[in-house]
């Protein structure tokens, strides 16, 4: 894939970049490492400085940031616009608790002095995607650097210009030269910056092949990673549940960037005595929404990151069909235009076996399962090789307490949409992957967690 902004509406390449030479690649590894060495004795003080001066640029500058999210990628400009607050809100989030989250843990033992202290590794590669190209680095880079690491942006080749932007925020910030990094690489150049001696560990929000590669590639070298991979996640509705907050948050939660996101509702698990209003207001609800130019602020859903996400989400759709799949409304790409636009599809009596049971869906698809009660409800929930999210509607205080316990997901809402929270951990089991970001749990997967023992 040519690291490349193409436009998303009209398929037209905008800008292109040549990747770096491994010569280039081996000198800004040095940069990093050089840096490290004095980075890390840097005053936390100084670092949330800096830390707040960047979210200051990213607030101050958000319009300019949030339109080239939308050129790169094709999210609505103004969910676009409210990424790049996030992105600000976490760098103030670590800025204000690093220090309490990092500060030395006093421990009784039988020495006059024992207590833990966190330390940093290094540099830290990390490998990030398309679908939310500011909000996944700045929730990496955050409590990276504030813990004293220096980092390394291997991000999608379709958001290079977000990804050099990323690095010009936090250089005008006041971050040292080589403190945080750009390579513009392709998939194939990822091994040898992660063989690198100098690199101490890695993360990667992403598929779960990608994940799959980069385990493989840091299990060889002992080196710590976090992966943060692909979801299905299910939302469960109970007769319990308000049934117009449930259908009004079941919309947003599965058209949230275009359908283009891991923690999206994507399999809607719904109670037989429901469910044939739910369905018909869910359906009610999509022919509503107004497909467009997604840097028009009335449009609620835009194109599709790239031609080939559009090829594979219709594949995925035909072939379900094809296995007895019943389409509600949508079900084919949009041909009267150009760009990579899909239309908000439902799929419907989806048979035993069906592609859909287990597949992720990367677009605005979703998937309604009739069960007949909580404990089927459940099983289905858990039935996926996923774990990363989970939604549960119900204002019936023991079917809560039972979805709370038995779900079997990184995270579980009750009567809400599941979205990452600066304050709370995020990540996912079985194969959406291992390790946290954000919470104090996200600062402390990428630093050496040191005893000391005095006597």
């Amino acid at each position: 894939m040519p690291i490349a902004t193409t436009n998303p509406v009209t398929g037209e390449v905008l800008k292109t970049f040549d990747a770096l030479s491994d010569a280039e690649i081996d000198t800004k590894i040095g940069v990093a490492h050089s840096q490290f060495l004095k980075y890390r004795s840097i005053p936390m003080s100084q670092r949330a400085e800096w830390l707040l001066a960047a979210a200051d640029l990213l607030e101050k500058e958000r319009d300019r940031f949030g339109e080239l999210i939308t050129l790169e990628m094709g999210k609505p400009i103004k969910a676009a616009i409210s990424e790049v607050e996030k992105s600000a809100s976490v760098c103030r989030f670590y800025a204000e608790k690093a220090a309490e989250f990092l500060a030395d843990v006093p421990i009784q033992t039988e020495a006059s002095s024992s207590f833990v202290r966190y330390q940093p590794l290094g540099v830290i590669l990390a490998v990030m995607p398309w679908n939310f190209p500011f909000w996944q680095v700045f929730r990496f880079a955050a409590p990276a650097l504030m813990a004293g690491n220096v980092g390394l942006l291997k991000h999608a080749s379709n958001v290079p210009q977000s990804a050099l932007a990323i690095e010009e925020i936090l250089t005008r910030a006041g971050f040292p030269p080589g403190a945080f990094q750009t390579l513009l690489v392709g998939a194939d150049q990822v091994a040898g910056i992660v063989e690198d001696d100098r690199v101490k560990a890695a993360t990667l929000t992403g598929s779960e092949p990608a994940g799959a590669s980069l385990a493989s590639i840091t299990g060889k070298q002992i080196k710590k990673v976090v992966l943060e991979l692909g979801g299905s996640d299910p939302f469960i509705v109970m007769a319990s549940a308000d049934l117009d907050q449930a259908v009004k948050t079941a919309v947003t939660a599965r058209m949230l960037n275009n359908g283009q996101s891991c923690i999206a509702a994507k399999r809607f698990i719904v109670v037989e005595e429901i469910a044939d209003e739910f369905i018909d207001r869910l359906v009610e609800q999509y022919k509503a929404l107004k497909i467009g130019d997604p840097m028009l602020p009335d449009t609620d859903i835009g194109p599709l990151a790239t031609p080939g996400i559009l090829q594979d989400l219709d594949q995925q759709v035909q072939t379900s069909i094809q296995q007895g799949a019943k389409v509600l409304i949508g079900g084919e790409p949009i041909r009267d235009r150009p760009g990579n636009f899909y239309p908000p599809t439902i799929l419907t009596d989806i048979p035993k076996g069906c592609l859909a049971e287990y597949d992720e869906f990367f677009g605005p698809v979703a998937l309604v399962f009739r069960v007949p009660e909580l404990e089927s409800a459940i099983a289905r929930a858990n039935d996926s090789p996923f774990g990363l999210g989970a939604s549960a509607w119900t204002q019936d205080e023991k079917e809560r307490d039972r979805l709370i316990q038995e779900i079997e997901a990184g995270s579980v809402f009750v009567n809400g949409m599941v979205k990452s929270d600066v304050k709370l951990p995020f990540g996912g089991i079985k194969r959406s992957g291992f390790g946290r970001e954000l919470g104090r749990e996200g600062i402390l997967e990428f630093v050496n967690v040191k005893t000391v023992w005095v006597k």
